[in-house]
């Protein structure tokens, strides 16, 4: 048996001299030398303890060592598991102690939980202790053979009720996901790509990377989104994928012309929802039709605008080949429960049985949680959101997890989180807060900021005598919406 998606993403390129990752002020790094660091990276794992499919926790800066640490991972039969960077010591104790990872890489400067797992240290310039030993190994390693089925990644993505649920990807769920996309998107060799996305989420490591190792293509790769460094690359690239926030800004930016975007064969965005003046107003600009597509932590890309044919404003395409997508529970308008089925489809949820019986049903249909309709051409649109999910900045942040900080507070009677329309960020997180006492929004701002992650903090508080309630008593968040959308208030945004 080989290794699946090693196999997939790896081999084709391994011996090649082509460029694959390329950095402002540094050389160029071949295909055939990142392969040799990885295969040196899976030397140093084993060396620290790595069995096949033991997790590897990764909470580091986005570098190249990073993305080799990703595929090192996958060579040696390990997991893969990436967490957000701005996660508080609060959360990643929980993530730790749910996945009893064998190995934990992390910042030097970062205080990591106490586990039984061996602690490796990777900075941001590739320095520590992850990497101090490198060239005391080959440039081959012996891959360790996984098959489709096997587990290649865990993701975690938040709950309604507050508890993360590890997404187990096998190595098909993602080897699958990343052929169907290259084939759709027409990604070649003579692709360039702007890559400005994490790589602890979903779409900058699962769709960007996976998808340029297997064509082969070039990726100009930036520690984070930096307008200066995107408008110089523009002219020499081909490709970008972003999240919408980045098109919004791009938009602000002169220096975003036809001239500049002449190169460039595709924009694709992802990750929350484009605004279809967004839409429309970077086509009036460059003259390109930004692709919009779906997916999910749970199942990878799902859905996808046509490469060749209507890019529809306001929808997410239609569904990739190979994957099904049902509506179920319809109303009158024909809007329905999303549900998907397809080798893209994740394989459970991480030690909770019964959560992965409630959402993967016997027939392999996933239910996504998301309400849509589907117009009599096929294309899917996203219409709401059956959870209290808040997606911003291509983040996901459920209400329950920011409430129960606030609730936790003295002085907090109750408080309601939602979000609204935010042409930047998509949705903006507002905290409509009933007090018992006074109480002064610093104050709450600076608990909340102790224990959650920057992108889960509420851009706006609401002192309010009282939430709106129906006649049973829930709190009609609906009308929180309608109350706060339109009302002008400014909101504050995060620099970082």
């Amino acid at each position: 048996m080989s290794n699946h998606l090693y196999n997939t993403l790896i081999a084709p390129h391994a011996s090649s001299t082509a460029p694959f990752l390329t950095r402002d002020n540094a050389p160029d790094l071949s295909f055939a030398n990142f392969a040799g660091m990885a295969a040196r990276m899976a030397h140093v794992l084993v060396a620290n303890g790595l069995t096949p499919g033991d997790r590897v926790v990764v909470q580091a800066p986005k570098t190249i060592k990073m993305v080799a640490l990703y595929i090192a991972t996958i060579q040696a039969g390990g997991v893969f598991l990436p967490l957000n960077t701005a996660y508080t010591p609060d959360e990643v104790s929980y993530f730790i102690g749910d996945a009893t990872p064998r190995i934990i890489v992390c910042d030097p400067a970062a205080t990591t939980p106490a586990s039984d797992a061996t602690i490796l240290t990777l900075a941001a310039d590739g320095s520590g202790t992850l990497t101090q030993t490198l060239s005391d190994h080959p440039p081959a390693f012996d891959t360790v053979p996984r098959g489709p089925d096997d587990l290649a990644g865990l993701l975690y993505t938040s709950g309604t009720t507050g508890r993360s649920k590890g997404a187990m990807m096998t190595h098909e769920n993602l080897a699958s996901n990343a052929r169907s996309l290259v084939e759709h998107w027409r990604i070649t060799s003579d692709d360039v790509l702007i890559h400005a996305l994490p790589i602890f989420h979903t779409h900058g490591l699962f769709v960007a990377l996976n998808t340029s190792l297997i064509a082969g293509a070039k990726v100009r790769f930036m520690p984070a989104f930096d307008l200066d460094v995107i408008a110089s690359a523009l002219p020499q690239s081909t490709l970008m994928m972003g999240v919408p926030t980045f098109y919004t800004r791009l938009l602000a930016d002169k220096r975003l012309t036809r001239d500049a975007t002449r190169n460039m064969r595709l924009f694709i965005s992802g990750s929350a929802p484009l605004l279809a003046e967004t839409h429309l107003a970077f086509t009036e600009r460059t003259g390109h039709h930004i692709l919009e597509r779906y997916g999910m932590t749970e199942t990878n890309m799902i859905t996808s605008n046509p490469y060749d044919g209507e890019r529809r404003a306001g929808t997410v395409g239609q569904p990739l080949p190979g994957v099904e997508v049902q509506l179920t529970e319809r109303d009158s308008d024909g809007v329905g429960m999303i549900e998907v089925r397809g080798p893209n489809v994740f394989k459970g949820y991480w030690q909770m049985p019964e959560k992965t019986a409630a959402e993967l049903r016997d027939t392999g249909f996933f239910i996504t949680g998301d309400l849509g309709e589907i117009s009599p051409d096929g294309y899917l649109s996203i219409v709401g959101r059956a959870k209290d999910l808040i997606i911003t900045g291509g983040y996901n942040v459920y209400p329950k997890e920011v409430e129960d900080v606030l609730n936790d507070i003295p002085g907090v009677v109750e408080s309601a989180v939602f979000g609204i329309p935010d042409p930047d960020f998509g949705e903006a997180i507002i905290a409509a807060v009933v007090p018992g006492a006074e109480l002064e929004v610093d104050a709450l701002s600076q608990v909340v900021a102790e224990k959650l992650a920057r992108f889960k903090h509420p851009r706006r508080y609401e002192i309010m005598s009282e939430l709106p309630r129906n006649t049973m008593g829930k709190v009609q968040k609906n009308l929180l919406r309608e109350m706060f959308a339109g009302d002008g208030g400014q909101i504050a945004h995060p620099t970082a």
